[in-house]
């Protein structure tokens, strides 16, 4: 195709000025309006437009809501048409529109004919993209929050099982070497008492540790993080869970590995808690690039469309959120005496199996 000579330009001009989703405004050396492109009367109140039409000076204010400064959302100071002979290039402004209100555009304000003083404004609407960044900036936010909530879960852990647990075991050694001294027999019946006590709250130091952050989660995976919470559970609660796992020594991102480990944790809970069941099935596997997790039980089931969350929990708006954040999905299927089912997929790329991606 052979390049148009400049003899057509005003007529290409003409039908990119007719034809233009972006709305275009020009200026008179006054500031009032000498024309406008259709895309431009679209946004624009009829009893505005008249006044547009009348050739009143500065009419764009009666629509403009400001643009965005370094200092301000939508500001009037030094507006670009306090000096109409500059030019200036990207910048944001807010427009109140005929239909939606005030909205963001992306605005090149530029001299056309100096000797004339005649300038033209040019928006193009910013509202998809900035949706678009505000979803993404909430998401980004979330993962902050969700991530220093794991940092801190994981020092607090580590504080009580490298300090408060091994200053208390160190007590119960004193204590058990007293028992072996030379005392009576009422001295030596409060120590073992007190030594019954010590080792009960040791065991719940340790089982707090434990479930506030999982070492062996960072050090050896979702299969083996899993196995020691069921562990405290059963010893600690009673409850019976039924695990299958085809991970085995599998390794993900650390975020997908917690994800999945703390809605695994939370279904559990629940299950616990609200179910009235003392057995709970769990199942851990990778199809087809996703890691899918699956809680099930058969207890009293509830209505998913109608569910008043209880407890401090995740909860489902929580446990669907983390979901959403690493890209997968969360379906929640119950119904009344017919028990409930907990089921996550994650799309994956599978690590290698080391904890130097899990524990920086």
């Amino acid at each position: 195709m052979m390049l148009s000579s400049s003899d057509n330009v005003p007529e290409l001009l003409q039908k990119l000025y007719n034809r233009t989703t972006e709305a275009m405004f020009f200026f008179g050396a006054e500031g009032q309006i000498l024309s406008m492109n259709e895309a431009a009367k679209q946004i624009i109140e009829p009893e505005i437009y008249q006044k547009m039409l009348q050739g009143e000076a500065d009419s764009i204010c009666f629509t403009c809501r400001g643009y965005t400064s370094e200092d301000e959302q939508m500001t009037c100071v030094s507006c670009f048409m306090a000096n109409p002979m500059q030019t200036l290039t990207s910048f944001q402004l807010y427009l109140e529109t005929k239909d939606l209100g005030v909205l963001p555009y992306s605005a090149t304000y530029q001299v056309i004919d100096e000797q004339q003083q005649i300038s033209v404004l040019m928006l193009r609407n910013l509202t998809r993209q900035t949706q678009t960044q505000e979803v993404l900036n909430q998401k980004l936010r979330v993962k902050q929050v969700i991530q220093a909530q794991e940092n801190e879960r994981k020092r607090i852990s580590r504080e009580l099982h490298d300090s408060v647990a091994q200053e208390m075991l160190s007590s119960l050694v004193d204590l058990r070497v007293l028992k072996y001294m030379n005392v009576d027999e009422e001295v030596l019946e409060k120590l073992r008492q007190t030594e019954g006590s010590l080792m009960r709250l040791l065991d719940d130091i340790r089982y707090l540790s434990v479930e506030l952050r999982p070492a062996v989660l960072d050090d050896f995976g979702l299969e083996a993080a899993f196995r020691t919470h069921i562990k405290g559970l059963e010893k600690n609660f009673g409850l019976i869970v039924n695990f299958y796992s085809e991970l085995k020594s599998n390794r993900y991102e650390g975020e997908i590995e917690t994800v999945v480990y703390r809605i695994g944790q939370e279904a559990i809970l629940n299950a616990m808690k609200y179910a009235e069941v003392e057995e709970v099935f769990l199942r851990l596997k990778e199809v087809q690039g996703n890691l899918c997790l699956e809680v099930m039980d058969e207890g009293i089931g509830f209505n998913v469309n109608d569910f008043t969350p209880e407890g401090t929990g995740l909860g489902l708006f929580g446990m669907r959120e983390r979901v959403e954040l690493v890209g997968g999905n969360l379906t929640i299927t119950s119904s009344a005496h017919e028990g409930t089912k907990v089921q996550v997929e994650i799309p994956v790329k599978k690590e290698r199996a080391t904890s130097e991606n899990h524990n920086s």
